[in-house]
């Protein structure tokens, strides 16, 4: 009827404001029909290359062979299965050092619905919520959907670890919490333990001097693809009042099954009650129950990941034709991004100009970070590897070097 308002206004503006990942991706498949996949080098989106380990096959095939199943696919009580519940409880316990109990744990449909869940237990509607550059750009839709308010700290991009003197300027009385990602996507940096240690004392501090509690939510699906033999720091050891937010898509490449659970520090004193709380949030944001397949097929394969050596040839590759064409980057620690600095100024300019070359490149404006852009390998070593003479081609002949 005229003069009514018939569709939601807020969602409707979110049309033109969808994700630049997703449109380069789907640009990709665009050209992919006209020329074929094998002649585009599609390096926009972060999905895993790598098939699952054959262990969660195994498991998957066990439980359906072997149980009820009105067991297998009926619906999970509203908190998770207890016995899922804890097998990762002692699975964090056994390699973090940590103190979880079921009580803890809450099974969701991989992590952005943790997020989703973190991030309505602890922020009111006006609060502030701080992220670091670069950041994961869907970031402005989880928090801003709550009615609070999403707030960047300038990148530091020589190192891309979290400046902690800007964090410390920013961090005022109207932050319930921070929202972090390490190892990062989309720069591939792995927070050190001193960054940690620094950005809880910055937090302790605060807490003490606003005389309210700020939480720290850990965004972790890349956690387990870290490089060189090398580990994340498990972040909430570091700070009491985090809320761990954990994907398996990543650790075990199967992005399809979303699965992952929020782990609350058992040290906040409301790590039991925002559990409880998360199944009163699932209500109103029709994230409720996980599959009961999924949950009891992961608790079978906690301890194991995809084999992630084809990520770290690929990044390296990468990272040698990069530096060899003197294109300013940082040797990716983890994740299967790396985020080099653009040819000029205007990273949007840069990748559209790549796509003339069938060259797929994610400009990272949308990440906080102009200048910049990402390229997710996680593609077949052998499609990087017809790549490279096609981006030392474009490099020379649009920008010379």
């Amino acid at each position: 009827m005229k003069g009514e308002k018939m569709v939601s206004e807020q969602y409707r503006e979110m049309l033109g404001k969808k994700s630049v990942i997703r449109q380069l991706s789907e640009a990709a498949a665009r050209r992919a029909a006209q020329i074929g996949a094998e002649n585009v080098f599609d390096y926009s989106l972060g999905n895993p290359s790598v098939p699952a380990p054959e262990s969660f096959r195994r498991a998957l095939l066990s439980l359906i062979e072997k149980n009820d199943p009105m067991a297998l696919h009926g619906y999970s009580p509203t908190l998770g299965i207890p016995s899922v519940k804890e097998r990762i409880a002692d699975s964090l316990n056994r390699r973090f050092e940590m103190a979880y109990a079921p009580e803890h744990i809450f099974p969701v449909s991989a992590a952005a619905a943790a997020i989703a869940h973190a991030l309505r237990a602890v922020t009111q509607p006006g609060d502030e919520v701080l992220t670091f550059a670069p950041f994961f750009p869907e970031y402005h839709p989880y928090v801003d959907l709550t009615g609070a308010r999403l707030r960047v700290i300038p990148p530091d991009t020589d190192n891309f670890q979290a400046d902690l003197a800007a964090f410390e300027k920013m961090l005022s009385p109207k932050v319930a919490a921070v929202l972090i990602n390490t190892p990062n996507n989309p720069s591939g940096a792995v927070y050190s333990a001193e960054t940690l240690t620094g950005l809880a004392d910055v937090m302790r501090r605060k807490q003490k001097e606003y005389g309210h509690d700020i939480f720290l939510i850990s965004d972790e699906p890349y956690r387990e693809i870290v490089f060189d033999g090398k580990t994340q720091p498990y972040v909430s050891k570091f700070y009491e009042n985090t809320i761990a937010c954990y994907s398996f898509s990543k650790a075990l490449s199967i992005p399809g099954e979303r699965i992952g659970y929020l782990a609350v520090n058992p040290a906040c004193p409301y790590a039991a009650e925002i559990v409880n709380m998360c199944g009163q949030i699932s209500r109103g944001i029709g994230h409720n129950c996980p599959t009961s397949l999924m949950q009891l097929a992961v608790a079978e394969v906690l301890d194991e990941t995809a084999d992630f050596s084809v990520y770290e040839k690929n990044r390296n590759l990468l990272y040698d034709c990069l530096t060899d064409c003197s294109v300013s980057v940082k040797k990716p620690e983890g994740t299967f991004y790396i985020f080099p600095k653009a040819a000029e100024e205007d990273a949007a300019a840069f990748c559209q100009k790549a796509l003339d070359y069938d060259l797929v490149l994610v400009p990272a404006d949308s990440f906080g970070c102009p200048g910049f852009f990402r390229m997710a390998y996680c593609v077949d070593t052998e499609k990087v590897e017809r790549s490279l003479p096609v981006l030392r081609r474009f490099l020379k002949e649009v920008y010379g070097l």
